[in-house]
């Protein structure tokens, strides 16, 4: 891959996103954020991105709908090879938390991984999915 990776964050929550732009931005990744669903599925046709980093829990239309969205329906046909990291928190509450991660694997997502991730392991993350995919 030429150059760093172009990646899509879409998370509702506006200090989370600031945070890792700053965690990916400082390993020169090119950040793009959007704070819902909808505007994420829009930024995906408008910026092209490499990979996306999708919160699930959001107002309106949650990660789950818009991972599907983006890998079944045939309008998003050319993105729907980007690679998806989905994120969300389930705090203290297992079966709940593997009830997601098995729909998030069953929604195409190409890996999944629990909030709050250390920095050095969101990065690791996205270095091999973009290895992978990119």
């Amino acid at each position: 891959m030429q150059g760093k990776a172009k990646i899509l964050l879409v998370d509702d929550d506006p200090d989370f996103v600031e945070a890792t732009k700053t965690v990916l931005e400082g390993k020169s990744y090119q950040v793009v954020t959007a704070y819902n669903g909808d505007d994420g599925l829009k930024k995906v046709i408008e910026e092209r991105p490499d990979l996306i980093i999708l919160d699930v829990i959001m107002p309106g239309k949650d990660g789950f709908a818009v991972c599907k969205e983006l890998k079944t329906d045939p309008r998003y046909y050319f993105f729907s090879k980007i690679p998806v990291l989905m994120l969300t928190v389930y705090p203290d509450d297992r079966e709940k938390a593997r009830l997601s991660l098995l729909e998030g694997m069953t929604m195409e997502a190409e890996d999944y991984i629990q909030k709050p991730a250390t920095p050095e392991e969101l990065l690791r993350r996205v270095e091999e999915l973009l290895k992978k995919y990119g």
